[in-house]
């Protein structure tokens, strides 16, 4: 089944000339056109348009909108899971804020006091984990062209880089009990180091932001940490030593 521009348009809720303007940029181009010259989307274009939209509410650049669709790694599953992560936690932000709004109304008739305090409770404006982990995913190069370099790799090849990966957590969960910036730590910190750059192109600093990122997701250290209670925190230290020393050099 197709619909005309117009359809889509009353369908979603968008303007015709927005669906005309992702034409024209070659972010959304229907599938057909009719032999009287009129644009007929299909259920995949539907399907992309869902996710454009969404992307788009997350607060990403058309641009970029445009890199995450069209790149070969893209997993359209992948994608809605992680969207969805990140519009609950931004839902559960909104439902603490929208409290603290009410009780404020309610202060303000005096019907409660409310201390300053309390006047911001609710009120995080720290990161988003999700998205945080999304503009990762989506907008760092180095990911997406680990991924095609993976994609290209034969079945044995992969599982040779699998072992290779584990044999390095494997040797640095044996030494976690040494000092970060150790010769054993640091000689370990090179091997990870070279072995993400293999299938990727991470600079010193996107190699420490990886670290970081050890600790700060929990879902990371839980995965990380099966091969010794505190080789994520350990990774981190490391890693982060290693690209502070090699940024001079």
């Amino acid at each position: 089944m197709t619909l005309r521009v117009k359809e889509v348009a009353d369908l979603v809720g968008i303007s015709v000339r927005t669906l005309h303007h992702y034409d024209e940029i070659g972010l959304l181009t229907p599938d057909q056109t009719s032999e009287s010259g009129y644009r007929l989307y299909s259920d995949e274009n539907l399907d992309t348009l869902q996710q454009i939209l969404i992307f788009r509410e997350l607060g990403f650049p058309l641009k970029k909108i445009k890199e995450i669709v069209a790149s070969p790694s893209f997993d359209r599953q992948e994608a809605l899971i992680l969207q969805r992560k990140i519009l609950i936690e931004k839902r559960s932000k909104f439902d603490k804020m929208i409290a603290s709004v009410d009780k404020m109304i309610q202060h303000l008739k005096g019907e409660i006091h409310m201390t300053n305090k309390e006047k911001f409770e609710g009120f995080d404006f720290s990161s988003n984990l999700y998205e945080q982990e999304a503009r990762e995913r989506w907008g760092d190069q180095a990911v997406d062209d680990s991924n095609e370099i993976i994609g290209k790799m034969s079945t044995d090849d992969q599982n040779k880089r699998m072992e290779k990966m584990e044999a390095i957590y494997t040797k640095m969960a044996a030494i976690r009990h040494l000092p970060p910036d150790g010769v054993e730590a640091q000689d370990a910190a090179h091997e990870w180091y070279v072995w993400l750059n293999q299938i990727g192109s991470y600079s010193l600093e996107a190699y420490k932001g990886l670290g970081q990122m050890y600790v700060d997701d929990k879902r990371f250290t839980k995965n990380i940490d099966q091969f010794g209670e505190g080789l994520a925190a350990f990774l981190k230290a490391a890693m982060a030593v290693y690209a502070d020393r090699n940024k001079t050099k």
